[in-house]
């Protein structure tokens, strides 16, 4: 249903606005606001701003419970949850406080709610509206994780790589710091602290021995570290395995791997992921759904090439994101940000369905969405 009015498009864009003051703080549950008006009025608002906390609905509610709500719409980027979980039904609340009309941005895919919430209200005499066009649009993208996850079971995917203006990744030597400048470098830990989960291959483990941190003010919690290590080399010394204990790592093996190195890296903290599958294509899609079991809704993927390439064959990929810094590197045999097996046919390449452009520092940052849910 189109919304008819300017006054419920102002109170429904502002309840998305309320919603991402959860970024990085309640996965994995949605981000979400909620705006309680009255014509021009706001009489209250409220996000869902941290895991556990109360939702969104509860927030808004409460900070007009001293106001005349008759008249009053609620308004809320996501269908309101009928469901028992960490918090009571919102639905009860809306009910409770005697809102006569709810404005809502997006439906929520997951199994136990999917129009329930929706139409318990409707069946108490509540007039529901549930908004399309561009902020219907706008909700669904600022939860696409949640929606992933929800409707597959597996982690929505974010592509990060850095590259030169000749699209390559490390030079022939495998030297890949730094192409991109400091502000970049910058903006990708915030996304660290915005994910679940930050991934590498082995490869890229071995060749620098990173933290996998979100190392930005404040971060709320540090994401899983996880790193596609087939055969179970990641060293016990290293920066990864040495932190496990503190910030959680995960190693996906197959059925290769000795069972040997296996044990060693759960005695020093590791969780040991075994996936199966025939290739590489089919064991990442194994991982990634014993991941989402395990509560993981995003994940950064950090490369390097042959990783991602394995992630592009298997369809994982939902957002890319490159930094294109201002060098040439040159090399036939220099990195490319894809490997795998690709495609045999331009006409079954992987399309971008928006692409943005931006300056980071002396960068280009080219964000690709590739898939939408």
């Amino acid at each position: 249903m189109t919304l008819q009015t300017d006054t419920d498009r102002r109170h429904l864009a502002r309840a998305i606005d309320l919603a991402q003051r959860g970024r990085g703080r309640v996965s994995p549950n949605p981000m979400v606001g909620a705006v309680v008006g009255r014509d021009q009025e706001v009489l209250g608002e409220g996000s869902h701003a941290i895991l556990g906390g109360p939702h969104a609905e509860i927030e808004a509610l409460a900070a007009a419970a001293d106001r005349d709500l008759d008249g009053a719409t609620l308004y809320v980027s996501l269908e309101p949850c009928c469901h028992h979980g960490r918090t009571p039904p919102c639905t009860d609340a809306i009910r409770a406080a005697g809102i006569g009309r709810v404005v809502v941005a997006s439906e929520d895919p997951s199994e136990h709610a999917s129009g329930r919430g929706l139409g318990i209200l409707r069946d108490e005499g509540v007039e529901v509206v549930l908004a399309d066009g561009e902020l219907a649009a706008r909700a669904r993208l600022l939860n696409q994780p949640f929606r992933k996850h929800a409707r597959t079971g597996r982690p929505w995917i974010m592509y990060k790589a850095a590259m030169s203006l000749d699209g390559k990744v490390a030079t022939h030597t495998g030297d890949s710091q730094w192409i991109s400048g400091s502000a970049s470098r910058e903006r990708a830990h915030r996304w660290r602290a915005e994910c679940d989960a930050v991934a590498v291959g082995i490869g890229t483990a071995l060749a620098d021995d990173p933290r996998l941190t979100a190392r930005v003010p404040r971060v709320h919690r540090q994401p899983w570290r996880i790193v596609f290590d087939s055969l179970a080399r990641l060293p016990l010394e290293s920066e990864l395995v040495r932190g496990a204990r503190e910030v959680p790592l995960g190693v996906v093996v197959s059925r290769a791997a000795p069972r040997t190195a296996t044990d060693a890296l759960t005695t020093h903290g590791a969780e040991v992921i075994v996936a199966p599958g025939e290739n590489e294509p089919a064991r990442v899609r194994a991982a990634l759904e014993q991941l989402g079991a395990r509560g993981i809704t995003s994940i950064l993927l950090e490369g390097g090439p042959h990783l991602a390439g394995a992630f592009l064959d298997a369809g994982e990929v939902d957002e890319i994101r490159l930094f294109l810094a201002p060098i040439v590197v040159g090399g036939r045999t220099a990195r490319d940000v894809f490997e795998g097996e690709g495609v045999e046919a331009i006409a079954d390449a992987t399309r971008a369905l928006k692409l943005q452009c931006r300056r980071v520092g002396e960068d280009l940052l080219v964000s690709a969405r590739v898939r939408e849910w």
